[in-house]
């Protein structure tokens, strides 16, 4: 484990806060590397009040990871030496309520990993104390469980698993890069939602993925259920499969 990296437990106990007072408040939104998962990208379009194909032509850019051959979405940096992040601002963050996962768990990482056996998951936290960061020098206490439920994560944490399963399922059935049509129909239902739902509507899908009428209402309302629904889509479609069996282990955000 990286030297900076101090494995924690859920009940483990950790200082930090960060707010205009601290030093090094912003810095971290410079220098961008910025991964997106699935449910990063539906929260942001959301609260932008944007379509996904929009969004990601706006404020995304597109690569195919070096790992998994899987297209992989990052933020895009404003255009200035610092590579800033687009939603920045002198007063914080303008898409706090919607920020990503991984800006959200910081200082902790999150790894996870699944028993053969059980088919049961393993959390694994690490507190991250950077030298740049004077967050650590506040008088915040927190536990692992209490940031998890304050910063709002569990929901984060459901839709990534499914992303991190799906990943794994893809490297043991298909590993190489995909083929072009493949990596257009993983873009479509992991990423662009709402083309993924005009397919859905205006043309149909295939049995056996066709959804009852319940359900197929609720895909036309509800972008995480239609999230939840490309997840299982995908599984069949791309990789044959209706379990995605063990996630590999890491943290969602640099799991590509």
């Amino acid at each position: 484990m990286d030297e900076n990296m101090i494995p924690l437990s859920m009940d483990d106990t950790f200082t930090f806060s960060c707010s205009p007072d601290v030093p090094c408040f912003n810095q971290c939104c410079s220098d961008l590397n910025q991964f997106l998962t699935p449910y990063d990208i539906l929260r942001l379009k959301q609260h932008l009040g944007l379509a996904s194909g929009v969004f990601l032509e706006r404020y995304t850019v597109r690569h195919d990871g070096p790992r998994t051959g899987l297209p992989v979405i990052t933020l895009k940096p404003e255009h200035s030496t610092e590579r800033r992040c687009p939603f920045v601002t002198s007063e914080g963050c303008a898409v706090y309520e919607a920020r990503p996962s991984s800006c959200r768990i910081y200082p902790l990482a999150r790894a996870v990993t699944r028993s053969r056996q059980t088919g049961r998951l393993t959390e694994h936290y690490a507190l991250l104390q950077e030298p740049h960061c004077h967050g650590h020098d506040n008088t915040g206490r927190w536990t692992v469980r209490e940031w998890i439920a304050a910063q709002g994560l569990d929901e984060y944490h459901e839709i990534n698993d499914l992303f991190l399963s799906i990943i794994s399922l893809k490297n043991r059935s298909r590993p190489g890069p995909l083929d072009l049509k493949s990596r257009h129909i993983f873009h479509l239902a992991m990423y662009d939602l709402d083309a993924f739902r005009t397919r859905i509507v205006s043309h149909g899908i295939l049995d056996p993925d066709q959804p009852d009428g319940r359900t197929f209402q609720q895909l036309k309302e509800d972008d995480v259920a239609l999230l939840k629904f490309g997840h299982v889509w995908i599984q069949r479609v791309l990789f044959g499969s209706s379990d995605p069996g063990e996630p590999r282990t890491g943290p969602a955000d640099s799991a590509q």
